[in-house]
């Protein structure tokens, strides 16, 4: 099958969260590059943001069990479905982005029965007669440079001029009620392990409503406790209150972002808001760290978690995140906006 042949509608694939998503948006644009049209399928934590991105035409949205802890166990009816979408699609290609520690062949083996007559991934196991390329697995880089790598490996580039940066399609919604300068406070995280203690983030804004800086504080719906005891009546609590869009836009309007490896740091980066990253090392910092020159990491990156991937911290006391002082993380978003210390 040539090259023409094969890039007229590509399907994309990214099936964890958010900042999965948004960290895949150049190798999106790379594909994008050589091809007619691009939908993208993604899980439903990164649907939303996965229509903000640049050359994305269309979504799919699927849970996939083999990907996400809470999809519950493997629906026949519900894979049906997905081959039936996927199939009514007529893809010419797919490229399956996938994290180090996940597997692209559940996937491909979806795409088969969906009739997908090409497909790149990276895999470590044989497989079979599931894939078109087997590329091996990237160097070690930020999360945007290895997609990019995949896209490569499969035979899309980014075009001339395009630097490979995070960024959102223009145009992102006005949001009401926010001061005319302020910082974004984000507590929430994926996972337990990832996250400051509550109290410290509610010190965190103390410390800066203290110097002067209006605070916004933001989160999801199931964060609404969280926001509310971190804001208490000194910043503005948004929680519960933004969709994706509205959440991007009121972090691109910020001076600075406070924020834990999680996907509004990737939104921030992005969007070129300056971030105070505070970095668990259950994750590797080089891979997930915010893909921005504009950033200050906080965090022990050699506390014995480090690698763990662990969703709750092993470590009594959680001592990753909980010996950041709170004055600490104030001070760094303060010389994240100009502030003198």
């Amino acid at each position: 099958m040539s090259r023409v042949d094969r890039t007229r509608r590509v399907l994309v694939v990214r099936l964890d969260s958010l900042g999965d998503v948004v960290v895949c948006g150049p190798a999106i644009r790379a594909v994008a590059a050589g091809s007619a049209h691009v939908t993208l399928l993604a899980g439903p934590r990164g649907s939303e943001v996965a229509a903000l991105l640049p050359g994305v035409d269309d979504v799919l949205v699927f849970d996939a069990p083999w990907i996400s802890a809470d999809a519950g166990p493997v629906d026949p009816a519900a894979l049906e479905d997905l081959i039936a979408r996927v199939r009514a699609g007529r893809f010419d290609a797919a490229l399956v982005l996938t994290s180090f520690h996940q597997n692209a062949l559940p996937t491909a083996l979806v795409l088969r029965l969906a009739g997908v007559p090409w497909t790149a991934a990276v895999s470590t196991d044989f497989p079979g007669t599931l894939l078109d390329v087997r590329l091996p697995e990237p160097p070690d880089a930020p999360e945007p440079e290895r997609m990019l790598a995949i896209a490569a490996g499969a035979g899309w580039r980014l075009p001339p001029g395009d630097d490979g940066a995070l960024r959102l399609r223009p145009g992102l919604p006005l949001v009401a009620e926010l001061p005319e300068r302020y910082v974004v406070v984000h507590p929430g995280a994926d996972a337990p392990a990832r996250a400051y203690p509550p109290q410290l983030w509610a010190e965190v804004v103390g410390a800066l409503v203290g110097k002067g800086m209006p605070v916004v504080v933001t989160g999801s719906a199931a964060e609404r406790a969280l926001t509310a005891s971190v804001a208490g009546s000194a910043a503005l609590d948004l929680g519960g209150r933004l969709d994706v869009a509205r959440l991007a836009a009121v972090i691109a309007g910020a001076d600075a972002i406070a924020v834990g490896n999680t996907g509004p740091a990737h939104l921030a980066a992005a969007v070129g808001t300056p971030v105070v990253s505070l970095f668990s090392p259950v994750v590797p910092l080089l891979r997930w760290a915010p893909h921005t020159p504009v950033r200050i990491v906080l965090g022990d990156q050699n506390a014995a978690c480090a690698g763990s991937r662990a969703r709750v911290c092993p470590i009594p006391g959680h001592p990753c995140l909980a010996g950041i002082h709170p004055t600490e993380v104030a001070a760094a978003v303060r010389s994240l906006v100009g502030v003198a210390a």
